[in-house]
């Protein structure tokens, strides 16, 4: 049986995610077989296997970390928050339904065995789990069947680091407080806590480890510095949509309250020259040089969104000067209309924005499936797409079709008006080096700006070195002699 090692925080976004995925890092360097788990995921932004099962990204960036092919066995749970109150819920990489908050809560227990299965399974060729947490285990309203915190700790046995944030204020409050609401058995657990995204003279902390050490009556694993890495981190409460500066060259993406897989514009943020700001307004967007729509979890309603708050009639004004490009959710928004015959979202029909001769019809089952080929013969503004490959995946609940027969229609993996507005299904699809750099020379030749050669590295390969740099600065600030320590044989109860 695999060993196993369990991150737990004191609150959502205390940095669980990158943590793992360091760690998965080194054991991997280190020559283990090493993959992630996370039994529940809450998130928007999903991925497509292999076998065309949805799996969280977060899971997908740790697996990349350990160098294998993600699994749905890593995340045998995802919900997608449909509204305040739902979500959808996705067991094993297949659509369960739509249940509300509460009935979840009393459904969740039921999903143990799909649980304990998938660790099995991910147990079969592997030396090294490193679990995942969610939130915090201390939220006592939640702790009752608890299936992802203390409770999947409890389900294999794994010894727990618990990780503070620093940046965030309180962070020895955060680690006492949580550690005085657990019991006496789920306290045992944990090994080793961390204080993460220090800035500063590590010195100055020093008397306050050792009263933490001294209260807590557990060790400190290691203080962990602020680290400016580009990769994919918890999609409700990521860094990136707080971000306003503009670049030479400005990208603008709309941030509507059901975003979806925006993952598909972090290679433009590699470039130094180029600014990606997600915006909620239209006084927000100011003067991009680009306009995403991206992903939306519920097509309709976000479109509705836009309407009400004037984005709609900007970024139609000013598809008449600059490319707009919609992706998945967005694609089927950029079309004349939006069809809802089974309820999938929110039923009846909606007038898109008509900037594509499309028309689209939402469905119950959801399509699911990795794509991979070259770009179809487009014309307009980025004619010099043509041609160029491609490899992602399609995720979505609708058909659309075009309204009329075209020598490149909506059946190609890009389609556009032959002008300024392009759109596609594909996840991904910005992922190349080939395109992300054609897209962007083409903004800079617009603007006679020159970009600076060299910049449009691959973007897999960028991120190999950005799971290289988190694995050094954690080598230098963990003490990985402990956490070897931790590591025990996981055992199913």
């Amino acid at each position: 049986m695999a060993k196993v090692i369990m991150v737990q925080g004191t609150m959502s976004n205390s940095g669980k995610s990158f943590l793992v995925a360091g760690l998965c890092r080194i054991f991997k360097q280190d020559g283990y077989r090493v993959a992630p788990f996370k039994s529940q995921n809450m998130a928007l932004n999903s991925y497509i296997t292999e076998e065309g099962l949805e799996m969280g990204r977060a899971q997908v960036m740790q697996a990349e970390a350990a160098g294998i092919r993600p699994k749905v066995c890593m995340n045998p749970i995802l919900l997608k928050p449909t509204n305040h109150v739902g979500s959808q819920v996705i067991v094993n990489g297949r659509v369960l339904g739509n249940m509300a908050a509460k009935d979840y809560f009393q459904y969740k227990t039921s999903l143990i065995p799909d649980i304990k299965k998938a660790f099995r399974e991910l147990e079969t060729d592997t030396d090294i789990i490193v679990i995942e947490g969610a939130g915090s285990p201390a939220e006592i309203n939640l702790k009752e069947n608890d299936i992802v915190n203390m409770g999947m700790a409890a389900m294999v046995n794994a010894p727990v680091l618990l990780v503070g944030d620093i940046d965030r204020g309180g962070v020895f409050a955060q680690l006492l407080g949580t550690l005085m609401l657990l019991t006496e058995e789920e306290k045992n657990r944990v090994k080793g806590l961390i204080i993460n995204k220090f800035r500063g003279d590590k010195s100055i902390l020093d008397p306050g480890i050792t009263m933490l050490e001294e209260r807590g009556q557990v060790p400190v694993a290691g203080v962990i510095p602020y680290m400016d890495l580009s990769l994919e981190d918890e999609d409700s409460l990521t860094d990136r949509f707080t971000k306003k500066s503009e670049g030479l060259i400005d990208l603008a993406v709309i941030r509507y309250p059901r975003i979806s897989n925006f993952t598909d514009f972090n290679v433009f943020e590699q470039i130094s020259e180029v600014s990606v700001r997600y915006v909620t307004s239209a006084a927000e967007l100011h003067h991009p040089d680009m306009i995403f729509l991206p992903g939306s979890k519920n097509t309709m309603g976000d479109l509705k969104w836009m309407r009400q708050n004037g984005i709609e009639a900007e970024v139609k004004k000013l598809s008449k000067q600059i490319p707009v490009f919609g992706i998945c959710g967005g694609y089927q928004m950029l079309g004349s209309t939006i069809r809802d015959p089974d309820a999938v979202e929110e039923g009846g029909a909606i007038r898109g924005m008509e900037l594509l001769l499309t028309k689209t019809v939402l469905q119950k089952q959801k399509k699911r499936c990795q794509v991979k080929g070259s770009i179809a013969k487009l014309e307009g503004v980025f004619k010099d797409l043509s041609g160029l490959t491609f490899c992602g995946y399609e995720i979505h609940m609708g058909s659309t079709t075009a309204q009329q027969v075209q020598e490149h229609s909506v059946l190609e993996n890009v389609i556009t008006d032959g002008k300024n507005v392009y759109g596609s299904y594909v996840h991904g699809l910005f992922d190349s080096a080939a395109v992300a750099e054609c897209i962007i020379r083409v903004l800079a030749k617009k603007k006679d700006i020159c970009i600076t050669d060299g910049v449009f590295e691959d973007y897999q390969t960028f991120k190999e070195k950005q799971y290289d740099k988190l694995a050094d600065t954690l080598r230098e600030y963990l003490n990985m002699d402990q956490i070897y320590e931790m590591l025990t044989e996981a055992e199913i109860h």
